[in-house]
């Protein structure tokens, strides 16, 4: 298979490596010895198949043209600057999602957590809002289950790849839920494939380099674990008849309970595990997160993704070094990603939609939707695509879901 392979970004220590369907990024300092950089690389490389030819991206500054482009798709850049819409838009936010990940999809051809992974696991919850997800995403997620369970096991292990195998499971398990109503053959392949490619501790193998989404094995475990309980009937099914499999359902389950989080963020995404799994967490423990996020609400209503986690805490690279150099590091603004995620949490914790600090938040959402339909949020990495804005817009249109703001 004739693959791609594009290498950007070096003058941010980063590498972004694109190949057939696997998407891989290896982050680097530039205290790295060059033999230690092109022995990474080559690690990296031994996951893909067949030649490959290096390329570059549109021209120049493609950041500046287009966030995601292809074949007559085209969304706009994202930046800071992009102008308020005077009402929300539910069908210019969906439209952006649609565009976003068929643009990502047909052009690279690979499952990226940021985009097209992000669209499977949250769209099909949107189905009552804004019809179904595209049926387009379904088969390229069910085709690249296909192609990776024939995968040598030992190469799946590696790199991003056992994180890419969970939101494909996700994802579909995700659609049967909300759009099918019933367990697919699919999904339960996609699953099977997930504990395949676990880890030895019940985690999954991730990168460090790209967070919030690609920024750890403890993030990549919280989506294996909502995937799972979203399976319909899967569950009871592998405890019934496939006790090695709910074995490992429990080593993941065990490995969130004990493994302390990173950051608060990963606290966030804990939460959301024990509001779908009765009894997952202690009540106090829940009372603890709960309290965090609160405490970190903004005046505006809103909240920032990076009070979540100190710059250092967000992986390897020279990160911190941007995040400390921000203007408004110390008093970070709200942002869609995490006021989305943070009142959709605290909503399925059991915080009345009514609170007076939820009001507030959806407020902030409903007034802070850009022209594109998307909601800003800076990236934690390099200031060019601001592919955080995708994600950044699915949680806000769940949170408005959960609150019952959008009318079917």
């Amino acid at each position: 298979m004739m693959g791609i392979l594009l290498l950007s970004g070096l003058e941010k220590g980063e590498i972004h490596v694109v190949h057939a369907c696997v998407s891989l990024r290896v982050c680097f300092d530039y205290s790295m010895k060059v033999p230690s950089l092109f022995q990474t690389l080559l690690g990296v490389l031994t996951v893909c198949s067949g030649p490959f030819s290096v390329s570059a991206e549109d021209g120049p500054e493609p950041w500046k043209q287009h966030q995601y482009a292809h074949d007559g798709l085209h969304v706009s850049p994202a930046h800071a600057e992009e102008g308020m819409r005077a009402t929300f838009s539910l069908e210019a936010a969906g439209d952006y999602l649609d565009q976003g990940a068929s643009a990502w999809t047909r052009k690279r051809g690979c499952v990226s957590c940021h985009t097209n992974g992000s669209y499977l696991v949250a769209r099909p919850s949107l189905t009552p809002f804004l019809g179904p997800p595209l049926s387009s995403m379904r088969l390229f997620f069910e085709e690249e289950i296909a192609a990776l369970k024939d995968e040598d096991p030992h190469t799946l292990m590696q790199g991003i790849q056992p994180t890419q195998v969970v939101y494909i499971a996700a994802g579909l398990a995700e659609w049967d839920l909300h759009v099918s109503g019933t367990l697919s053959a699919e999904t339960r392949t996609a699953l099977g494939l997930m504990f395949d490619v676990q880890s030895q501790d019940g985690s999954f193998g991730n990168v460090d380099c790209w967070p919030p989404l690609e920024s750890s094995d403890y993030q990549s475990a919280t989506v294996a674990a909502m995937g799972a309980l979203a399976a319909p009937g899967w569950i009871s099914s592998v405890e019934r008849d496939q006790p090695e499999l709910a074995g490992r359902f429990n080593l993941l389950m065990d490995y969130l309970r004990v493994t302390e989080p990173p950051h608060a963020y990963a606290r966030v995404l804990l939460l959301r595990v024990s509001s779908h799994s009765k009894g997952f967490l202690a009540s106090d423990t829940r009372d603890a997160v709960v309290a965090s996020i609160w405490s970190r609400q903004n005046t505006d209503g809103g909240w920032a993704l990076r009070s979540f986690a100190r710059p250092e805490q967000w992986g390897d690279g020279s990160r911190a070094e941007k995040l400390h150099a921000e203007p408004d590091a110390e008093n970070p603004p709200s942002d869609g990603h995490m006021t989305g995620l943070a009142v959709l949490a605290l909503v399925e914790a059991g915080i009345p939609r009514n609170d007076p600090r939820i009001m507030r938040a959806l407020h902030w959402i409903r007034t802070h939707q850009r022209l594109s339909g998307r909601w800003w949020t800076r990236s934690l990495n390099t200031d060019k695509y601001h592919f955080i804005t995708y994600s950044g817009t699915c949680y806000p249109l769940q949170a408005l879901a959960a609150c019952g703001q959008l009318a079917p």
